[in-house]
Parts: C-alpha cells; structure tokens; sequence
C-alpha cells in the first residue's frame, strides 16, 4: 500500500444552487465537526480547543466569501464551476497535548 492517496471529492459546473448546497453541506459538517471537538474537550478535560476555534473562524469566513462569490454568478446568470481533490498519506504521529 502506498503513503498517499488523493481523490476527486467534487468536480463539475453547477447552478447557483446546486452549489451553494454542495459547497455548505461541506462547510457545515466541518464546523459541526469542529465544535462537537470543542465540547468534547471541554467536558473531558476542561480544557480550550483553539486549534477548532481557529478552524471554525477560518470555515465561517471561507463561507461568508463562497456566498459572495455564488451571489455574484447567480446575478450574471453564470455556472459555477467546482474541482476539490482530497489528498491523504500516512505520517508519523505528532502529540496533541
């Protein structure tokens, strides 16, 4: 088996809409992914997750630019066009805490 592997998550032309769904369903599963991180180490450990902090303010932004951008193809009556490529290897562990 390989180190790596990368994969098409999303490629094609979209409406608007189609991607507004596709793009926030993504969005929202990794803020919800964040902050259930965040509760998780609170209750456990009592402790802060600023690493998911940073995520969440790093996604929510990402959102707010992506509904902008999709609000301005859909006023020029245009496609939206989508390529992400997910990449995954193996790597040494690195300590958390």
């Amino acid at each position: 088996m390989e180190n790596e592997y990368q994969f098409k998550l999303i490629e094609g032309q979209f409406s608007p809409s189609e991607a507004r769904k596709v793009l926030f369903a993504l969005i929202n599963s990794k803020v919800n992914f964040h902050n259930l991180e965040i509760f998780s180490d609170k209750i456990r450990f009592d402790e802060e997750n600023s690493h998911s902090k940073i995520r969440i303010k790093s996604l929510t932004d990402a959102a707010e630019y992506i509904k902008e951008f999709i609000n301005e193809g859909s006023l020029m009556d245009l496609e939206i066009k989508i390529d992400s490529v997910v990449q995954i290897g193996l790597i040494s562990k690195v300590n958390k805490k």
